[in-house]
């Protein structure tokens, strides 16, 4: 790295830091594990070069193929929702620009991620392993069908809104084991949820309105 590029790099660290205090730690945001993660992963890094004055706002930005980067908040919420651990094996839908699967390889064994568009996965793909994460496996494909060839996951964690959740993703949950995933037809009536398997005993849980762009499956082509 030489020192031009270690300048713009750590010229965000006062931002990125400002934002896990403000965005995260005074909504609720406790995870000291989820807060390491935020504060390390250079947000700036996976946004459109245009964003880059934006890498830390709080509010999603458009990554291209009508995809966003979530809300450093969603981000962080969902991820302590799912209660990983360093031994955790988790199943991402919808890697997009690849800044989620980055805070949660941070914590995590090993995130198994699951992207539709073909340009969105080569590129997130780039970026981690330039970044230097190397527990990650992706793969192209229909998220709704999760990854059977890996399954069980500790955790499934799905960042596209879905009619309902999938039976197979359910199958593909251990025991014990937690989902979050938007569940809504509609951009207004999206609903965060929080599935929670345990032995005999499945919870589902409404956690809060969330916008999620829609999740592609192979059945609606």
């Amino acid at each position: 790295m030489d020192d031009a590029d270690h300048q713009s790099r750590t010229d965000f660290l006062p931002a990125r830091l400002r934002m896990v205090d403000q965005q995260l730690q005074r909504r609720g945001i406790y995870d000291s594990a989820v807060l390491a993660a935020m504060r390390t992963v250079p947000r700036h890094e996976f946004v459109l070069p245009e964003d880059l004055g934006q890498a830390y706002g709080d509010h999603p930005l458009s990554i291209g193929h009508e995809q966003t980067i979530s809300q450093p908040y969603i981000v962080a919420s969902m991820t302590q929702e799912l209660r990983i651990t360093g031994k955790s094996r988790i199943l991402e839908i919808g890697t997009g620009c690849g800044y989620q699967t980055a805070v949660l390889a941070k914590i995590c064994e090993h995130v198994y991620t699951v992207e539709w568009v073909s340009e969105l996965l080569t590129g997130a793909s780039d970026r981690l392993r330039r970044l230097g994460y190397c527990n990650v496996t992706f793969r192209e494909g229909d998220g709704s069908l999760g990854w059977a060839e890996y399954a069980p996951f500790d955790g499934i964690l799905v960042a596209a809104a879905a009619r309902n959740i999938p039976p197979v993703l359910m199958e593909q949950l251990a025991d014990p084991g937690r989902m979050v995933i938007p569940v809504g037809e509609h951009l207004f009536s999206q609903q965060l949820m929080l599935i929670e398997k345990k032995g005999a005993k499945t919870t589902v849980d409404e956690l809060y309105g969330v916008r999620f762009v829609p999740l592609r499956t192979s059945d609606l082509n």
